[in-house]
């Protein structure tokens, strides 16, 4: 999932499709300025990843974001964020005693 995240294209793909929903890939190819094949292989990314569903209707391919995957990833980062500001709250601490042994 991070591999898929590390590209700043693919971010925006996942921010298009986040706010236009559904979006074949020719729609989505329209957003940016590479190839058609280009896109494709970040959208094949994207689904490697489950980060994004496809569906064929017909001769398209809708697009759309995986919640389930994306809510997953967002609990993650809580976590993580969490765990830091304990750590963080700890150093600030420790720094304030020793400030504390100084000024004596």
């Amino acid at each position: 999932m991070f591999v898929a995240l590390a590209d700043p294209t693919r971010r925006s793909i996942l921010e298009l499709l986040a706010s236009s929903g559904e979006l074949s890939a020719t729609a989505i190819c329209e957003h940016f300025s590479v190839s058609p094949q280009a896109i494709s292989q970040h959208l094949k990314v994207l689904r490697e990843a489950n980060l994004v569903v496809m569906e064929k209707q017909a001769q398209k391919r809708l697009y759309r974001l995986n919640p389930q995957v994306l809510s997953q990833f967002e609990v993650w980062v809580q976590q993580t964020r969490q765990r830091w500001s304990e750590r963080f709250e700890v150093l600030d601490a420790v720094l304030e005693r020793e400030k504390q042994k100084e000024e004596k």
